[in-house]
Formats: structure tokens, sequence, C-alpha cells
């Protein structure tokens, strides 16, 4: 797969969906769902410039500190922790790039995910703040807090109905402008979710994604995914997120069983390293 990737016989789509396919992530379960990255920055231009390379995400960075401002206090979180009883060991972010939830509030507007969506927050929509309503807005909010780090899911790249509020949910209005949340609010560039998707999986196919894509493949399957060389690039979550880290079938009490699955469950898993 990989000379073939680099032969340009498959596209930067096809790779990735087989990387995560080698890494155990599935659509099948929502805790390992395919992760794929952020890759362009510039969500507010009138036309997007694909042969600008500063319309790009930093891909050689983990989504917390693309923003340079978050990695003073990512590290200092990193440094600053210890664990009375030494069980956890130090991490950069407390959530992770990939989870159920973040799946879920993606999808919202689409079942079977609405319905689970409505499960998780016992009954009913979480407010509408809260809410996956602008591409522009996630971004930002993902550049302003260093505790988001949410990356993306395939669906970014080929599925143009799940910006659509088809279903005609009530999702609730913004406190502050007071606006339903309806459709998702596009980047300006984008005139329709299916010219959105249509350039932003030109996007990902383009010559600077091709040529720094590896960078962020270390990352998340690769040989920054842990160790020395995940500390260095303030890459380490949460200790329970990591293949092998909790030995499951070695605790008898079901109870701490349960808490520890429902623990791995809501903060997300780690691929496995490939």
């Amino acid at each position: 797969v990989f000379q073939k990737w680099v032969n340009r016989e498959i596209s930067n789509f096809d790779y990735l969906i087989q990387l995560n396919t080698m890494a155990g992530r599935t659509y099948n379960d929502l805790a390992q769902y395919p992760v794929f990255p952020w890759i362009l920055r510039d969500y507010t231009s009138e036309e997007l410039d694909l042969n600008n390379p500063a319309v790009f995400r930093d891909l050689s960075k983990p989504i917390g500190v693309v923003n340079e401002k978050n990695a003073k206090t990512v590290k200092e979180k990193y440094e600053n922790f210890e664990d009375p009883l030494g069980m956890i060991d130090k991490f950069h972010y407390g959530t992770h790039y990939s989870n159920a939830a973040g799946v879920m509030h993606y999808l919202i507007r689409v079942e079977p995910f609405t319905t689970l969506h409505i499960q998780l927050q016992s009954g009913r929509f979480d407010c509408a703040d809260r809410q996956f309503h602008s591409i522009p807005a996630a971004w930002q909010a993902l550049m302003d807090n260093p505790n988001d780090v949410k990356e993306l899911i395939p669906e970014f790249f080929y599925f143009p109905e799940f910006l659509e509020n088809q279903n005609g949910f009530n999702l609730g209005q913004l406190q502050m402008s007071k606006e339903m949340v309806n459709d998702v609010v596009l980047p300006k560039w984008a005139h329709s979710p299916e010219d959105f998707i249509y350039k932003h999986r030109k996007a990902l196919e383009s010559e600077y994604v091709s040529a720094h894509l590896h960078e962020w493949i270390d990352l998340i399957f690769g040989y920054k995914q842990r160790g020395p060389a995940a500390v260095e690039a303030l890459n380490v979550f949460y200790y329970c997120t990591y293949e092998g880290a909790v030995d499951l079938d070695a605790l008898t009490d079901e109870k701490e069983r349960k808490a520890l699955e429902g623990m791995i469950n809501n903060f997300g898993q780690t691929p496995c390293q490939l």
C-alpha cells in the first residue's frame, strides 16, 4: 500500500482509509472510528487558492498546538502533572482527537447518529452552542482552545448530506446571535454542501497535502504516537487511550472493569501503532 501511495497509484483519501483499517479503525465502532486530518486553515476567504501553502494547516503538529499560542499551555500542563498514586502517566491532552462523542458531534443531523447523540445527552439535544453548527466556527474553537483537539472524520471528504438538516431537527438556537441551528454554516468559498465536499476533497489530493501528509501520519499512526518522540511533538494523550495500557482481562472486579471500559469508550482510542 505504501509503495502504491508513494508512486501515486492510490489517492491520499484511499491511503488514509487503508491506514485506518490496518490500525483497527472501523465505521462499526464509534470509539474507533476512522480519523482524518483537518487539512485547511482558511475558512474565511471568498476563493480557496490551493496553490497557496498558507491556506493549509501545519500537518506536522498535533491539532491542539497548530496555534502556537496553545503550545506553552500544553507543555506546562504536561510538565506540571503529578499523579500522587503514580498510576497515571503525564499527558498533554485530557481529551482525544477521535472519540464516540466527537463522531456524533459531526454527524448529529444524520441517523442513526441523531438518536445516539440524544441517548448520550439523556434524552434531548445538547445545548445549541455546543453543537456542530459552522465549519469556520469549529476551526476557530480549535485554534482558541487547547482542550478541543477533534480531528475530522472521512465524511468531510465525500458526504455532503451530513452538512444539511434534511430531517428538520430542532437543534435549538445560539445564545448570542439567537440564530437557529439548522444546516451547517460553510466557509465563504463553498457555495453549497456539494461544493464544499468537492473543494475539500480537492484540497486533500493537492500537491501540498501529498507532500506533507506523512507528517500527520507519523503523529497518529507512526513513531511520534508514543514514547520520547511523542513527548517532543507535544502529542501525548491520557494513558487509557493507548493500546495495551490497561489489561482489562486482568481485572477481576466487574465494577472496576465496567468503569474502565466506559472510560476507554468515552475518551477515545489511539490507533494501533503501525
